[in-house]
């Protein structure tokens, strides 16, 4: 039952980091602000492997090209998924498209299932289609009628793309033959390394001057590496441990977070609707927790 410990600090942790993000997106470039994420996160992924290591008997892995290869797709289709995502927020029918890209748990369960030999429980899949239900109500409501077929296509995109990215995470961390809690580390920091260097390489060559954004913002962007780091170590690990459709149906718990935090700290009045959608996560969550 680990797992759920550390997807529920996983949850912890991206709200915090969607808040830092939120605020740094005022002076930074939007391409600064999705490297903020990673640029300063390897070195604290390096520490976090080297405290596992110095409690294990652990041996370096071998890393076989099939690994190289699953990790840079993993690193490349997130990168794609959060590029998809800020698509998604300039467009008109925003709620209903980031409402479709959270079905990442719903495909993650089939394309798994298909493709990845997952093996899920009736309740699992039951949590899972609630949970798919609950944040289809609490982001679209009444507002379907005229939703263009570009927001749908990108929402559907993008969540595929998270999901693919986790599934990817989970076959590279079972690739490697040590402790699962010392794989997700292992494929963690490779995922960082990748992204940071490539996102930067690209940042280089077409916009530099995010660079200097990103100086003048060090604090922040030091807060949000680290706290999105430890949100990463605590979903690597999660999805090392279990199916990646059960760990982020019940990470659908951000959702709770975030309306709570939206109604006792900025008072915002909660609606009938966002109600029904909060009780369904919190029965989607029972569901995969005993699944």
């Amino acid at each position: 039952m680990s797992w759920i410990l550390f997807t529920l600090g996983a949850v912890v942790m991206q709200t915090v980091r969607n808040a830092l993000q939120s605020k740094l997106s005022g002076a930074v470039n939007t391409s600064g602000v999705t490297l903020s994420r990673f640029i300063l996160a390897p070195p604290i992924a390096l520490v976090y492997l080297l405290i596992l290591y110095s409690g294990s008997a652990s041996q370096v892995p071998e890393f076989s090209g099939s690994f190289i290869a699953v990790v840079l797709c993993a690193s490349l289709l997130q990168i794609a998924a959060t590029s998809l995502m800020v698509i998604l927020f300039k467009q008109k029918n925003f709620a209903i498209g980031a409402g479709l890209a959270k079905s990442e748990a719903l495909v993650a369960g089939v394309v798994g299932m298909l493709f990845f030999g997952s093996y899920l429980t009736p309740l699992g899949w039951a949590g899972i289609l609630v949970g798919a239900i609950a944040v289809f109500v609490l982001s679209s409501g009444n507002r379907l009628h005229g939703i263009s077929v570009k927001t749908m296509v990108t929402g559907l995109a993008c969540g595929t793309c998270f999901a693919l990215t986790s599934l990817l995470v989970r076959e590279a961390s079972h690739m490697l033959n040590v402790q699962h809690t010392v794989a997700a580390a292992w494929v963690l920091l490779w995922v960082l390394c990748v992204q940071t260097i490539s996102l930067s390489g690209y940042i280089a060559l077409t916009k530099p001057f995010v660079f200097r954004q990103l100086t003048n913002a060090k604090k922040q962007v030091l807060a949000i590496s680290t706290v999105s780091c430890l949100g990463s170590i605590c979903w690597f690990t999660a999805m090392a441990l279990q199916h990646v459709a059960l760990v982020k149906t019940l990470g659908q718990l951000e959702v709770l977070l975030t309306l709570i935090l939206s109604h006792y700290w900025l008072k915002n009045a909660v609606t009938k609707r966002e109600i029904a959608g909060l009780l369904l996560i919190g029965l989607a969550a029972i569901f995969v927790m005993w699944a």
